[in-house]
Order: C-alpha cells, then structure tokens, then sequence
C-alpha cells in the first residue's frame, strides 16, 4: 500500500446532510480548539480518559466529518483540588457550514480493564461546544479559556427524535455535577492559506502530518499554528493515452449494451429500437494530496486514435501494428503547477463517459440532433501515480481502477472485467492503462543529497522508476497543442506555457550534472543504459576523515611522586571493602597476557560490585593558557549496558598547607543550595552485576566486555557547562581472576580534541592508511584525572544463568488439554496432573461484578462525605417518598414491606437474570478467545540495538487437504527471512539443526509472503528481529549508585526490563478465507546497548552537518572475527535515525573504509543524540561495535579578524518567559572578553546585548564557542559558534635567539621601536606566546619620532625545538601598527 492510499484510506470524512449542501454558502470558517483539562467530582483517580471531538448538526440530528481521538490522560487528584485529567491538546479544522444549528461534540471516553486483561471504552458524558451565533457568525472569542458543562450519556442521545435544541431546554438530559471540560476556541486565520491541502470538517491536530506542509519550524511541535507550505514543482505530461480492456471497440459496444438495459428496466419499457451512444470521452486530471484535490482537476476531451491517425495529426503516440486505433489519446499536454515533492501526494486520473440517448444510429450520436437528447455522465475507470521523489523523465504505464472500491473522486465507477477474461488477458491490465511521459522543470526543485543517496541505493537494487526529476530539460521548438474541447462547453484552464520540453529517448532521464560530489557515495548504476548515460568517476570526498581510534585507554600512568600519592589518599575518601568487610589494598594492574576466561567463569564469587571512585583532578603541566581552569566539574560516562550516567557537580577543593605539594584538587560534592557537602571527599558509585539479574548466558559477555573495552569519561565544566576534555580507562583491571576483590589507581589524561572548519584535500596523502591525525583535527590535554577502579566478589545465592538453549525452534502449540478456560484457575497436582478449580463469574469478570453490586446498594463501599446541600435536599425527598408509598400500600390493604426471605429471594432472582444475560453477551466473545488461545504459540525476544534475534516457527498444516497459507506481521522489526542465503547465515551463527530449503516462499500481490503446505506439513518458518531506533524507554532504565540525595552504600542492579518497555507483535499464517491456522505472539523486551566509542560535534544551527569518519582497521575492533580468509572484510552501517543519511564504501582492497554522515542540525541549543552500528557481514546479524553521537547545535557568528588585533561586535539576548540571572562564558577567555564579564539580570521577554572583544593568537580558521548560563540552575540558556576567519598581520621585523632547553632561568632581551608619527602616542604590547614571553610593561607613551625599548623576558622550554612568537604593537585604538617575529631555537 502506497503513502497516498493509507492517508487516504485514513481520512475518510462523513458527508453533511444532504439538505444542508444543497444549500451551503461561499467560504469557509476556519477554528482553533484547544481542550486544556478535564475536571470534576466524576473522574476516578488513577484512571484514563480520552477525548473524542466529532462535527453534529442539531437542525437535522446528524453528524458529519471525522471523530478526532485524544490521546489517553490519567486522571490526577491534588487535595483539595478534585481529580483532574490535563490534555492540553489542540484541534484545528474549517467548515462552511455557518448555521446556528452546527456544533462540536466532545464525548469523555474512560478506559475500564476486563478480566481477560484486555480495555473496554466507557462513555462517560458528553458536551457541545456552539460554533457560531443565532447570526450565523462564529462565537465570540473574546473569553480566553471557558467551561463546557457536560452531560450524562452518550452523544448517540442527540439521535433520539425527542432531543431538542437548545439543550437547556431539553429536560432528558442530566447534567454532570461539578464536572467540566476547559477549552478555548477561536478562529485561526493562518490555517485559511492551506484550504487547498485540509478538506472541509476534517478535524485534525497539530501534530499530524499534512501532506504538503513543511515541518513546524523551531522548537514548536504544532505545524500547523503557523503553517508553512513546501514548495510546489511544475511538471508536464504529454503523449497521453487510455487503452481498455480487451480493447476499445469491445469495451465500449459492451457498455452501451448494459447502460441501454438499465435504461429500459428503470423504465419498465420493452425495446424501443432507440439506443445508448457515446458522446464526449473526458479525462480529469488532478493533484491529490490524499486528503482532497489541491486545485480543481483539469478536463481534457480524448479522442480515438483511429480518428487522430486519419486526420493526420502529429505530436500523438502510435500504436504498433497490432492493436492500432484502440486506445483514446489526448491531443494537448497537461500541465499540472501544483505539485510537491511528497509521498503522499498523487496525480489522480478518472476517465469519464458523456452518454446520450438518440435514435437508430448504430450505436453512434447522429449529427445535429442534439435537441431532445437526454445527457448522462458516467465513471468509467480511474487511476493514481505516486511519484518517487529524484528519479527522472521517462514513461510511466498505470494500472486503471474501477468496480467497488473506494476513489479520491467520490463518484461510482464502472465494474471491472470478470476473473474469467483477466485469467487469459493478465491481472495488471485487465481494468486497461494510461501511459504518459513526464517531465519537470528543473529550475523549480533541487534534489537534495538524501534523494541522492536513497536514489543510488534503490537503483543498484530494482530498475529505476519515472517520478519528479532535478535534471534540466532541453528546451526545443514547443509542440503543437490539439483542438479545443468539444461541444459539451468544457474549458481546460490557461496554465501551460508557451514552451514545452522536448521529448527524449528512453535512456536520457538520469542526464544532468553533478549535483552534490561529497554526498554522492552510492554504488554506480549496475544496469547503464545506452550511449547517452553518464558514468560516475572516482574522486575524493570534500571532507577531510577524522580518526575514529578515539583515546588513548592506556596512558593512565601516574606522574604523581610516592609522596604525593601517599598525602592524596590520606585525604579521607572512603574506604573499600570485601565481603568479609576487609579493606582492598590498591595493587597493580594484572598483565593483560594472563588474562584466563575459565578462571572468571569457575570463581565461586559470581556476584560483581564494580566501584567507581574519582579521587581528583589537576591540571597537565603542559596545558598553557588555552582556557581558564574550571571551579566545579561534572561527569558523564556510561558503564556496559546501564543508563548513561551524569553525576552532580564536583568542586575542586585545594589541599591545605600540609597537603600543598599534591597538584591535583580533590572533588568534593556540591549541594543542590551550591554548599558543599560535608561527607568525604571523592564521588563513589556502585554497579551491582549480579548473574541473578543477568540473562541466560550474559555472565559470558560480560566478562568479555570487561577484558576488551574501555570506559570513556567526559568532564564538563560545572559552571560554564563547557566540554574540558575526554579521558578513557581500560576495564581489564576489573577481572578479578579468582581474587576475593581487586582495587586499582588510575590518572588518566584529560583530552579535549577541536575540530577545525573544513578544508580541501590537499592530495591522496591525507588519506593515506593509518593516518591517527588527519588535517583539521588538534588535540591538547587538559588535566589529569584520578579515579580507583574496584570489583569486589559476592557469593550468589541463585545459581548463575546457564546458556540459552541452542534450539531456536519455536514449537507449534498443542491443541490437545491446552484451552485454558477464562473462569478457571489451572494447579499443580502433586502427581503431574492438571487440576481446576471453578469460580463464580463475579470473581472472574469485574465488568458483571460492578453490575451486581449495582444492584446491591448496601454493598457499596462508598467513602463517607459530608453531605452537601443538594444531598440533603435528595435525601428529604426520598424519605417522603417512602412515606407515601407506604401509606398507599396500608391504604390498599397490601402488606407495607416484604419479609426477609422473600426480599433475599427476589434479589437472587435479579442477579440469576443479570448472570443470565452476561453468560449469553459473552458466550461467543469467550469460545472465540479460547479457540485462539489453543492456536497461539509466544516467543520472548531479548532485544538489543542493531543485534538481529533469530528463531524459527514450526508450522503444521492441521488439515487434511493442502493449503497456502499467509504470513501477517503487523510490525515492520518483525519480518520472515525469505533469502535462503540469509537463512542459512543464521543458522551458522545459532547451529540450528534445522533444514533449509530453496525457494520456499513467494510474494503475494500485496507483498505478504505466503508459503504452500501439504496435507499435516511441518515447515519451519525463520524470522528475524531487529531494530535500529533507540528506544528512550532503555534510557530511563535504572542508574548506579551514589547519585541520589541518600547515602553512597546503596546498591543496584541492572534489572530487567520493565513491563511499560514490554512490546508485543502478533504474527497470524492465514488460509484462504482469511482463517487463521496458528497464531504466534512475539513479546520483545528491549535491552540497554553498549556503547563503545562517544562521538561530540559542535555545529550551527539548522544546517547540514557533514563528517567522514576513517574507521580504524577491522582487527583493532574489540570482537572482529580472527582469521577471516581473503583479507580484511567489507563493513557496514546502519544508523538509528532514519533521518540521518550513513554510508560506506568499500574503496578497494588494501585501502581504508569511511564512514559518510549527512545530519540535519536542529535549533539551538539542541542537542541531537543517535548512534551508528558498524557490522562485517553484509546481513547485519550483529554489530562489532556501536559508536554514540552527539550533535550540539549552536547559532553560528562568523567573525573577520586579524590576528593580535581586537575586533569588537555583539550580540542579541533575547530574555526567557521568565527573568533570569545569567553569566557568558567562553572557551578561549584570553581571544574573547564579553561584556558585562559577570552574572547579570536578564528580563523577561526582554532584548539585550552582549559586547564581545575577539583578539586570536594565531591566523587561520577556528572555533570558539560561548554559553550563557542559568547561574542559578546551572542551565544552558543560549550557545553560539563563533567562526573565526583570522588572517596573519604583515610582519615588519623578523629576529632569531638560540636558548638552552630543559629548564633553567630563562633569558632577558630588548629590541627597539620608533614611533613614526610626529605627536606623542600610547602603544599597547601582545603575544600569541604569554607561556613563553613576558613583557616588562604592557603597554608604553613615546614621544613622536623618538625609539623606545622594549623589555622581554623568554620563559624556559622543557624541551628541544622551535618556536615563533609574534609580538604585536597596537595604538590606542588596539589597531595593529607593527608584528614583529622572533624565532626561538630551544637547544
């Protein structure tokens, strides 16, 4: 099923009543409906409510367009507010129906749970909201928000004949005391500019997707509040013809026989010798967006060939020698302007027959006799073409439709022929074709490079198909269009131009020029057509690869002296024991060589806390002055598959005097007031990985993960909320190899890695092998942080979860003794037997136990309340009632009351017939249930990211004949493996046992795999499980210990999926008929994935973000395959964000693979996360690792600078719904000052602007990027890219000094400079170099035309080498007036 048919097959509106469309007037009202909350004494608490809007016109008691479903809201009490269900749901639709009488009913639907575990929708009560005025004008929407009263029912009561309106004057209906809906509605202007795209009364939200509108812009969800149309394409289709089936001649003689017998039998005449004849045959063609035709459908006329081939005239296709003159033609092109580059709109085609009724004339119109002819038009065939967006020009040949099915024209059409004659003449034509040519303007619409890419990837997989093309059309002399319409007074409006392009061959439609080279990475056509096809040429990418080797995991040596040490761990972090409450002793990591998966697997300790304790944090003596050094830190990292973890904010605390000779700053945590806390130092976290809590087999894997991965950890600053830089550390030390516990020391360097602008490859030696630092890619270390890693044994309980069992055979249920009856409760019977217990009904269904203890008021437990007013008044009457009715019964001689056992007697009776009646409502729902029951089979699927889940379904044919059976699945992760290579793939990797067998399914016409079973066949069916969207549920999942406000021992575990996590697919083998034969349920429980490598961009806002990724050599992956014969394999790579484009290509043998990423970056400050999976085996059965992005998007500001010169510029703050107290931060503080420095008030909804200074270093290109920061919730308000173009000052003078390295006292010199101007001026001194050069005064005042000079001092240099430093000379304005350059030779 094509996009256009499911959204227009999901749109299908009621139509008004008839008497109002006969009299409906010009123009149309459009609405805005926002349904805020539901509140009210009526709502239960806890329970879910849903709200259904529908269109009701009282005058004629009938409702028209579409119901539109809320989603479902828990209902929410807050004492001493009543319960409350908030929806906060917007609702936009547009009618014509302006008449006092038209109304929209909101209908409260609550969900009720019935006994076999399924929901039931209960009416609860209804309201309607007035449209317009007695003056026919829309209701005032002057009140903001208003209060619907609701009534008792169901709105089916605005059916009844005795309803009236209005409805306070209908005294049928109850209303629902302290109850009431909160909604606001108003007329909404901007929806009246897509009426062409939104059908009348269909009552849609904004998050719905319109076929023709562009996504809502921003942060805003609500496309339609400001909408924004996509940008039509013109295309033309020319050479049109119909041909019917069997042929022309046959299709219309029988037509006219059957119209003509319908004609006398509505008569009731015998043949009058008068005959049916053909008069005018028209062609509406149309743009449908699935919802409705977006302009009026053009009305061409089309004749015979026959006629046009006798007539001579050209420009109309020709038919070959067999079957000639048989198809209608059109003589004229069609021009359609309103077409978009969307799935789901369709270019709509009905063919229309104009009948009249003349005398003898052989089954033809006679001339000139037009008076006294009866017209009749009537629908004979229609058809959809559904473009493929980027494909080009050529011939497309439909299928036309008819018979009772369902069109865009709403009209009926002609039956198709009969199955006898499309068994001969071929399924696919049997209703006949239209085939056209069509072209586009290429001027209008531009492929993008996701067309591109999904255009090469469908291309190298089935021969390309016609649709909307980017690719410029040679223009030639225009073709001569055909005569006017008939005589039936039809126009075809003016749209065409005066030009048309020229038709091509039938090779020429993927002609055109290379559109985008970088995102061109698809395979070549493997199928080139003739002469004029373009072949593609190698070439390199425009991005220049970054390394994916990601950090260095083994640089955690300590630099840090005994002593240093010793006074570090004196600090008081807290202290780590084993299970027998000993202290672990820090000892040395093991050699990795002796490493022994055996010893792991026999340790009777197989409960594992893994402990995280980071110590503390300093900064690399090798950092210069790149950056200012953090106040407070905080973490982020994510450990095997638990959630991602992000701790509390960590301040750097100097040791006092005793501890001054220790660099680094311990961590202490800080509290949500910003005191610190006065626990130890350290932050400490617990993971408790359990084989109890593991799946079957997982204790082996996570082993292995332990002994190949590494844990990567990314500090931020606590105040800035800027990335300071990245560490890794190896996981090996935390295997304890029969060991009790072990406890490791770690420093790790602190990394941060700037990606420069994008440069041009400058030649293949960029992209030579094994490249760890490509161009445009600068890493500098920041810190150093100190962490202990700690695995400390636990004796199990539980014994640890064995492997799963090799069988992956799904056994078909056994209908024999397996009926579980819905009121029956199956036990254990101590000889193996199955025993049941009977229950009453009440005790199995809730549904009849509400209904009996309605019938039972005493036995309601009803909560006391203090009666009301209104409940004391009831209760008066009641009594009084009672009172008369007693004395009527003493009156008439009859006994006031009926004894006990008679009154027990009678409600017994009541609830026997209540019994009664609920056994015979549910008798057939109950055996149709219990009949499924016994064919249906479930199948738990673990589920990881990117793993495909492999299991095979033995189906048995239960009858005695054979039978083709049907494979439903109705969820698109769920499919059968039908390639028998892919089979047998899985089958290697799970050893399966099971055979495999060739060509064992084909394809029904609507692409469900069926399969043909003998008489009590046996097959087994394989399928396979495997997604690629991240689910968020996972995320959420429970975290380490040691974050929450409690104490730092608590413990947890990774535990199971939850049961919301819990999806279920159904799979249904169907025979003919449609009977279903078995019946396999697939419950999948998602799993957390690993994450193996972390991946930060920083990017504008709303632009495409293009990387190339150089993937690391396919042994180094952590779980490759060892020995693969011929060579190093091909990989692939699939993304979890369908939006995303991800592609690699093999390059050749002996050459690097990359990855290619497209995204599309979102507003600021957003950050985008998704994750890449990389596979060596081309049927994606489980990936060698995971790689986790994260694209943070940034208004981008570029900046044209000189180097050593300041540039001023600002920026607009725009203040937040509420005030805030805000700071700016950057991450070059030396190349960029702001202005106000320091926390300031930003108002509310207010403008301010913020004055920056930039001063670069260093000419080139380069990023700086800037927060302004919530101080007080520590949240990110606004960031910006700065982009910095920086070109190098002219350089006026140029020295060379030689001094030692390693250390020493440095060196002192002077140079001069002459003032060249003749007033005295003040001159200011900077250096790209303050690490290695200090001025002796930073600024100085000569006089005009006098020499001045200049102190310097040069620091010492660790090491050997050279340096340039530049010193700039700036006047007073900080314009650069000389650079000098002194090269510094470190020996």
């Amino acid at each position: 099923m094509s996009e256009w048919e499911r959204v227009f097959l999901r749109n299908v509106v009621l139509p008004p009543h008839c008497q109002r469309r006969r009299t409906r007037r010009p123009g149309s009202t459009a609405f805005r409906c926002v349904l805020k909350y539901l509140e009210g004494a009526a709502l239960t608490q806890g329970a879910e409510y849903q709200l259904r809007l529908s269109l009701f016109d009282a005058t004629y008691h009938h409702f028209f367009g579409r119901t539109w479903r809320s989603s479902r809201r828990a209902a929410r009490a807050a004492p001493p507010r009543p319960a409350r269900a908030a929806f906060n749901e917007t609702v936009y639709f547009h009618t014509s129906l302006n008449h006092p009488g038209i109304a929209a009913v909101v209908e409260v639907v609550a969900t009720a749970g019935k006994g076999d575990g399924g929901s039931r929708h209960l009416s609860c009560g209804f309201g309607l909201i007035p449209l317009f005025g007695s003056g026919s004008e829309a209701t005032d929407p002057a009140a903001e928000d208003r209060a619907l009263k609701l009534y008792h029912g169901t709105p089916r009561a605005l059916l009844h004949p005795r309803f009236q309106d209005p409805m306070e004057k209908n005294k049928y209906l109850m209303v629902m005391e302290k109850s009431h809906l909160q909604y606001a509605l108003k007329t909404h202007q901007p929806l009246e500019t897509i009426f062409h795209l939104l059908p009348e009364n269909l009552l849609v939200s904004g998050l719905q997707t319109i076929p023709g509108l562009l996504p809502a812009h921003g942060d805003a969800s609500d496309c339609l509040q400001k909408p924004r149309l996509m940008k039509p394409v013109t295309c033309y289709l020319e050479r049109l013809s119909v041909r019917l089936y069997p042929s022309l001649e046959e299709f219309e003689e029988e037509l006219l026989d059957l119209l003509n017998s319908d004609r006398l039998l509505q008569a009731n005449a015998a043949p009058d010798g008068d005959g049916v004849a053909v008069r005018e045959r028209r062609l509406h063609v149309g743009v449908h967006n699935g919802l409705r035709f977006v302009q009026v459908p053009q009305v061409a006329v089309l004749v015979p060939e026959a006629e046009v081939v006798r007539a001579g005239c050209p420009g109309v296709p020709s038919s070959g020698a067999r079957g000639a003159g048989q198809a209608l033609v059109l003589r004229s092109r069609i021009h359609l302007s309103e077409m978009v580059p969307h799935p789901a709109f369709g270019v709509c085609f009905q063919l229309e027959y104009v009948f009249c009724t003349s005398g003898r004339a052989g089954g033809k119109a006679l001339p000139g006799s037009a008076h006294g002819e009866t017209a009749d038009i009537r629908s004979v065939r229609w058809a959809i073409w559904s473009p493929v967006l980027g494909a080009g020009e050529a011939e497309v040949v439909l299928p036309l439709r008819g018979g009772a099915c369902r069109g865009p024209c709403q009209t009926l059409v002609y039956q198709t022929p009969t199955s006898g004659r499309s068994s001969r003449q071929g399924k696919h034509v049997e209703s006949g074709t239209v085939q056209f040519y069509v072209s586009t303007d290429s001027e209008e619409h531009l492929v993008t490079a996701a067309e591109i890419l999904r255009k090469d990837k469908d291309e190298s997989e089935k021969p390309p198909t016609p649709s909307l093309s980017p690719q410029a059309p040679l223009r030639m002399a225009a073709s001569p269009r055909g005569p006017g319409l008939s005589a039936s007074q039809l126009s075809v409006p003016a749209r065409s131009r005066g030009q048309s392009p020229a038709r091509r061959g039938r090779g020429s439609w993927q002609e055109g020029g290379i559109t985008h080279l970088e995102a061109d990475l698809g395979l070549p056509d493997p199928e080139p057509r003739a002469g004029d096809q373009l072949r593609a040429l190698p070439f390199t990418p425009l991005q220049v690869p970054i390394a994916a080797v990601g950090l260095q995991a083994g640089s955690s040596r300590t630099l840090l002296s005994r002593a240093s040490l010793a006074r570090l761990h004196a600090a008081g972090f807290p202290e780590i024991l084993d299970h027998n409450q000993v202290p672990v002793e820090i000892s040395e990591p093991v050699d990795p060589a002796s490493f022994s998966l055996r010893l792991e697997e026999a340790d009777p300790l197989q409960g594992n806390e893994i402990i995280l304790q980071f110590l503390a944090f300093g900064r690399d003596a090798q950092d210069g002055v790149e950056g200012t050094w953090p106040r407070t830190i905080f973490l982020t990292f994510q450990f095997y598959r638990f959630p991602p973890v992000t701790t509390p904010r960590l301040q750097l605390v100097s040791t006092d005097a005793g501890l001054a000779a220790v660099p680094a700053q311990l961590l202490i945590r800080v509290n949500k007031d910003g005191t610190l806390g006065t626990g130890p130092p350290g932050l400490q976290l617990k993971y408790m990985v359990d084989p109890a809590f593991l799946r079957p087999g997982e204790q082996h894997w996570f082993v292995r993960y332990l002994a190949e991965h590494s844990l990567q950890i990314d500090v931020w600053d606590g105040d800035s909320l800027l990335l300071v830089g990245s560490a890794a550390v190896k996981l090996e030390p935390l295997l304890r190899q029969g060991r009790a516990a072990v406890r490791t020391h770690h420093e790790l360097e602190v990394a941060t890695t700037e990606y420069e602008p994008d440069v041009t490859v400058m030649g293949r030696e960029a992209l030579r092998h094994g490249a760890l630092r490509p161009l445009g890619v600068r890493v500098a270390v920041r810190g150093r942080l100190h962490l202990c890693l700690a695995n400390v044994g636990h004796p199990c309980e539980e014994t640890p979860g064995q492997p799963p069992s090799r069988s992956r055979v799904v056994p078909a249920p056994d209908g024999a003794g397996s009926i579980p009856a819905g009121s029956w409760i199956s036990l254990k019977a101590a000889v193996g037997g199955r025993v049941s217990r009977a229950r009453r009904l009440a005790e199995v269904d809730g549904e009849l136990a509400a209904a009996l203890c309605v019938r039972r008021p005493e036995a309601r437990l009803a909560p006391p309340a203090v009666p009301g007013e209104a409940t004391a008044a009831r209760r008066r009457k009641l009594r009084r009632m009672a009172l008369v009715r007693q004395q009527e019964d003493a009156g008439g001689g009859r006994t006031p009351q009926l004894s006990g056992w008679q009154e027990q007697r009678a409600r017994h009776l009541r609830d026997l017939q209540i019994i009664d009646a609920y056994r015979e409502r549910v008798k057939g729902e109950s055996i149709s249930r219990m009949l499924s029951q016994a064919i249906t089979a479930t199948h738990t699927v673990h589920a990881v990211l990117g793993t495909a889940e492999f299991f095979e379904f033995a189906l048995k044919n239960p009858y005695g004949v054979q039978h083709t059976v049907t494979i439903e699945v109705d969820h698109p992760e769920l499919s059968v493996i039908l390639d028998p290579r892919e089979w047998r793939h899985f089958k290697e990797l799970t050893k399966s046992v099971t055979p495999v067998e060739e060509e064992m399914f084909h394809l029904h016409d609507d692409l469900r795999p069926q399969v043909y079973l003998r008489p009590k066949e046996t097959v087994h069916i394989p399928f396979k499980y495997q997604t690629f969207s991240a689910d968020p549920a996972v995320v959420v999942a429970q975290g380490p210990a040691g974050l929450g406000a409690g104490t730092d021992a608590a413990t947890r575990s990774l535990g199971k999926s939850r049961a919301g996590q819990t999806k279920h697919i159904q799979v249904s083998f169907q025979v003919s008929g449609g009977k279903p034969i078995a019946i396999l349920r697939v419950k999948v429980e998602p799993q957390p994935h690993v994450v193996d490598q972390t991946f930060r961009f920083y990017h504008p806002e709303l632009t495409f973000l293009k990387k190339t990724i150089r993937l690391p050599p396919w042994h180094t992956l952590p779980g490759a395959p060892v020995g693969m014969p011929g060579g190093e394999p091909e990989m692939f790579v699939r993304c979890s964000d369908p939006d995303i484009i991800c592609e690699t290509k093999n390059m050749g043998p002996g050459e690097p693979q990359d990855i290619f990423l497209k995204v599309a970056g979102g507003p600021s400050p957003q950050i985008k996360k998704f994750f890449v999976a990389i596979y060596t085996d081309a049927w994606l059965a489980a990936p060698v690792q995971i790689w986790q992005f994260y694209l943070h998007s940034l208004q981008r500001l570029d900046v044209s600078c000189t180097a050593g010169q300041l540039s001023r510029l600002s920026l607009l703050l725009r203040g937040t719904p509420a005030p805030r107290r805000v700071q700016a931060f950057t991450s070059h503080p030396q190349e960029l000052e702001v202005d106000p420095d320091g926390a300031f008030l930003l108002p509310a909804n207010g403008i301010q602007d913020l004055y920056l200074g930039v001063r670069p270093r260093r000419a080139g290109s380069r990023f700086i990027y800037l927060n302004l920061v919530d101080v007080e919730s520590h949240q990110l308000v606004s960031s910006w890219l700065l982009c910095l173009s920086c070109r190098q000052p002219l350089i006026s003078k140029a020295f060379e000094i030689s001094l030692p390295a390693g250390g020493g006292r440095g060196c002192n010199k002077r140079i001069t400079y002459t003032n060249p101007y003749p007033s005295p001026r003040l001159y200011f001194l900077y250096t790209n170099r303050p690490d290695l050069l200090q001025f002796k005064e930073d600024s100085f005042e000569v006089a005009g035309g006098e020499v001045y000079t200049i102190g310097l001092r040069f620091a010492p240099s660790q090491g050997a080498g050279e340096e340039e430093i530049l010193i700039h000379i700036n006047d007073h304005e900080d314009k650069n007036e000389e650079t000098f350059c002194v090269k510094v030779v470190y020996q």
